[in-house]
């Protein structure tokens, strides 16, 4: 069954880093008022993020909109919102949600370069807000591929949270059925993996189809040194 978390489960990092950095001010602002030590994880971040003027909400996200438009949860952000995995229903939810807003390119997916993608897939660069904003016109954002994946056989330092994807096209081929395969997965995963922890780096441009079509050749491309 769903049961959609506050706000404040996902900034609860936020929120104690906010806390510790004025530890003094808030103290003195909410005692008699608030008792923040009664709060639970969440509570305390929704208070301090929400409530307090902590957090500025009306930057500028280079996604476009501002930093309040990131706490409004869309179809597939509310309905993931559960503790463990999705129930069957749940699942089919999100995979009609996420097929539906799936769009290829005109002409379709195609690959790029893969020296490219290799670069993106390392940059964890972009789309952070706060004191000192990202700069996407000096330098573009990256995919952060490997925060997550091995992928690259002679890479040592890679994430384990999701699969290896070395020697993924080797095992797989690059035909068009592969292709548009993996550009869905990448653009949007929870049309097979329904509650994925993996970013949908098509939404709201994270990546352009540019950027997505040179991961994908780092991916499936012959020549790539994941397939080597």
């Amino acid at each position: 069954m769903l049961r959609n978390k506050t706000v404040g489960a996902g900034l609860a990092v936020l929120a104690s880093t906010v806390l510790i950095a004025g530890c003094d001010g808030w103290m003195g602002e909410t005692s008699g008022e608030v008792d923040i030590t009664a709060m639970s994880a969440d509570e305390l971040a929704d208070y301090l993020v929400l409530e307090t003027d902590s957090y500025r909400f009306e930057q500028e996200a280079q996604e476009g909109g501002s930093a309040r438009d990131r706490m409004v949860q869309d179809g597939i952000q509310a309905a993931c919102s559960i503790d463990g995995d999705p129930d069957s229903g749940t699942a089919g939810e999100v995979i009609a949600m996420a097929r539906e807003s799936y769009e290829a390119p005109p002409g379709g997916p195609r690959l790029g370069n893969w020296r490219r993608g290799a670069e993106l897939a390392r940059s964890g660069y972009g789309y952070r807000i706060g004191h000192r904003n990202d700069d996407h016109g000096t330098r573009e954002a990256g995919g952060n591929c490997y925060a997550c994946h091995q992928m690259d056989p002679a890479e040592e330092l890679y994430g384990t949270l999701g699969p290896s994807l070395a020697g993924y096209g080797a095992t797989r081929g690059n035909d068009s059925s592969v292709v548009n395969y993996v550009h869905q997965v990448v653009s949007n995963p929870h049309q097979y993996f329904p509650c994925t922890k993996m970013p949908r780096f098509g939404r709201n441009n994270f990546l352009s189809e540019e950027q997505i079509a040179h991961v994908m050749a780092y991916l499936l491309d012959p020549d790539s040194p994941v397939n080597q």
